[in-house]
């Protein structure tokens, strides 16, 4: 590969999350040609191309998919679309990232796996939180033994926001019927701190859930006055690790907090750390580390270059973690990198995801996997 050649990129989506955290990653790396913007709003489109300096717009996926400068192409839209979105690219012989979850069960994530193998294809998922320079840190003392043998993971995900009813719930556009308790924190940041706590501690080998709906009645995107809707505001699950490590995993849309927060504390035989991912006082995140001959915890001040370039633990956490995942897969392309964070691994998370709502469902133990890679 050329090294002066330049990535292709084309983004489907110019909402908010594109413009806080997947246009400022491309603007802030200079590997990236940033060609196009395709919404179904042009001036949506505009807007965003002109603010991060895209060549040009579309308001048809089809037609810049057919745009022979495009090598890759970015899916930041709402849920429902990420998997026939993400065919779409694939067919057209387009690398792809796209947000989580890519489909919403775990035989479709791995079909779309499955797709993209079998064209050579690099894929990537919009899991934000693995390029956390705080939970990066935590991933390579356990890599290189710094923590001994892991016996204890706990991991946590608050959203307060929808404490309050009246603030709209955007994961449904409509009310689904039945009265059945329905899947919400768990698939909404909770499929983040799956995917962490996997891809930190290991493969799960299997799970035991609890589900709960606290708030009963509230306020639904698209939908007139309170509507009683019941979701899962609340997860609660242990998890069996194959390595033999024991597991805690809880999600909630009403605790009390900044939000989105994650805390994750890992416990191991030499060491132990604590990665709290809130912003609090204008910090992104913090870290600290613990050993047997020193159990008070220290604060961990990681050095500068644990940051892309330009970003400190001052800058917003959407645009910190989201310029080191374009940093990382722009060069596992054009580079011929291993590749990490892949398509895969956004179906193993479904399908663990999958495993905890059949636990609440049928009240035991679920093994996994439920479903074989491919």
């Amino acid at each position: 590969m050329s090294p002066d050649r330049k990535l292709g990129v084309g983004v489907i989506g110019a909402l908010a999350w594109a413009d806080k955290a997947h246009l400022p990653g491309y603007a802030h790396y200079d590997r990236c040609r940033r060609v196009a913007i395709c919404d179904i709003l042009p001036e949506r489109a505009r807007h965003l191309a002109d603010k991060f300096g895209f060549e040009r717009i579309y308001d048809n996926v089809e037609a810049m998919l057919a745009d022979p400068d495009i090598d890759m192409v970015d899916i930041c839209t709402p849920t429902d679309t990420h998997l026939a979105l993400s065919r779409q690219v694939l067919a057209a012989g387009k690398h792809v990232l796209c947000e989580k979850p890519i489909a919403l069960n775990a035989a479709d994530a791995f079909g779309l796996a499955r797709e993209a193998n079998e064209k050579a294809l690099r894929t990537k998922v919009g899991f934000t939180f693995r390029y956390s320079p705080a939970l990066k840190q935590m991933k390579q003392w356990i890599v290189d033994g710094t923590m001994g043998e892991i016996y204890h993971v706990q991991g946590f995900q608050q959203n307060s926001q929808w404490l309050d009813p009246m603030f709209p719930l955007r994961q449904y556009s409509e009310i689904p019927p039945g009265e059945k308790l329905l899947p919400a924190s768990i698939v909404g940041y909770g499929s983040h701190l799956v995917d962490l706590l996997r891809w930190l501690a290991g493969d799960f080998k299997a799970v035991s859930s609890l589900m709960r709906n606290f708030v009963p009645e509230r306020i639904v995107r698209g939908q007139e006055g309170l509507k009683r809707l019941p979701i899962d505001d609340g997860t609660v699950a242990i998890i069996d690790y194959e390595s033999g490590a024991q597991g805690t995993l809880q999600t909630s849309f009403v605790a009390i907090g900044n939000y989105p927060g994650i805390e994750i504390r890992i416990y191991g035989s030499k060491g132990a750390a604590i990665g709290r991912l809130v912003v609090e006082n204008g910090i992104a995140e913090t870290l600290h580390f613990a050993t047997p001959d020193q159990v008070e915890f220290r604060e961990v001040e990681l050095p500068p270059e644990s940051f892309p370039p330009g970003a400190t633990i001052n800058t917003p956490w959407p645009e910190l973690y989201y310029r080191q995942l374009v940093r990382d897969w722009t060069d596992e392309i054009l580079d011929d990198l291993p590749a990490d964070n892949t398509f895969i691994d956004g179906a193993k998370s479904q399908d663990i995801v999958d495993a905890i709502v059949l636990s609440q469902k049928e009240r035991r133990w679920v093994s996994l996997p439920l479903h074989k890679e491919p």
